[in-house]
């Protein structure tokens, strides 16, 4: 009975709570360096990509 009692206790704890956090907070950074790569593309419009091809 005392090992089914101890099964019962289980948890994630502490260490699943870091764990989590800290792959929240990685993800966090991940996104905002996302976001500030994504603003440095410059994508060429059609009225851009038709004078290009007169010319």
């Amino acid at each position: 009975m005392n090992s089914q009692l101890a099964n019962e206790n289980i948890g994630p704890g502490l260490l699943g709570f870091v764990v989590v956090a800290l792959i929240g907070v990685a993800l966090y950074f991940l996104i905002k360096s996302m976001n500030r790569q994504m603003a440095k593309i410059e994508v060429p419009h059609a009225a851009d990509l038709d004078k290009k091809a007169d010319s």
